[in-house]
C-alpha cells in the first residue's frame, strides 16, 4: 500500500472498512515480489571427531573425588559466577555511556599492542611466555603440588615478614 496515491490509498481504506462493517472480509490485494531463489547443495562428510563423553565424565568424577575441601570450591565457583554476572552488569552500565566504548576500545587496542610487542615480536619473549603458560597450567592442574601448596588443601605452616622498628606511616610520614 506504500506505493498508492493518496486518493487509492483512501479508497482502499473505506472499502476494507466497508467489508468490516458488512461482516466480510476478503483480503486486501498487495503487490506480490518475485524472487529469485538460490538452491546450494550442502554435501556432508563422515569424519572422526567423536568425543568420548564417558571419558571425560569419568576423569572429572575422579578429579572431583580428589579434592579435599569441596565446600572452598563450591564457594569459589559461586563467587566466580557472581563476579562475571557483577562485571557484565557494570560493563553494560559503562556502554551506555557516550564515549566510553570508543576509550575501552582504544585501551583493548593498546593493550594488545602491547602485548604483542611484549610476548609475540621476539623469539626470547614467545619462549619465555610458553614457559609461563605452563608454570600457570601446572598450578592450575597441581602437577607440582610438592613445590606449591595448593589453595585448596590446608597448609600450617605461615611465614611472617620480620618487624621493622621504623616504617612509613599513613600519608606518607616516617614513623621514628
Amino acid at each position: 500500500m506504500a506505493c498508492l496515491t493518496a486518493s487509492t490509498r483512501s479508497v482502499a481504506v473505506r472499502s476494507s472498512a466497508q467489508r468490516v462493517r458488512l461482516g466480510v472480509q476478503a483480503p486486501v490485494p498487495r503487490p506480490a515480489f518475485v524472487q529469485a531463489k538460490r538452491s546450494v547443495a550442502v554435501k556432508a562428510q563422515d569424519t572422526d571427531t567423536s568425543v568420548e563423553v564417558d571419558k571425560i565424565v569419568k576423569d572429572l568424577q575422579d578429579k572431583w573425588d580428589r579434592v579435599e575441601n569441596k565446600t572452598s570450591v563450591v564457594l569459589y565457583g559461586a563467587g566466580a559466577v557472581v563476579l562475571l554476572w557483577f562485571s557484565n552488569t557494570l560493563v553494560g552500565a559503562l556502554n551506555g555511556i557516550p564515549l566510553v566504548p570508543k576509550l575501552m576500545e582504544l585501551v583493548g587496542l593498546g593493550y594488545t599492542s602491547w602485548f604483542i610487542y611484549r610476548y609475540l615480536l621476539f623469539k626470547s619473549s614467545r619462549e619465555e611466555l610458553v614457559r609461563d603458560v605452563d608454570e600457570l597450567k601446572k598450578k592450575i592442574t597441581g602437577e607440582n603440588e610438592a613445590a606449591t601448596p595448593s589453595a585448596f588443601t590446608s597448609s600450617t605452616t605461615t611465614t611472617t615478614a620480620p618487624k621493622s622498628t621504623v616504617g612509613i606511616g599513613a600519608f606518607g610520614r616516617r614513623d621514628d
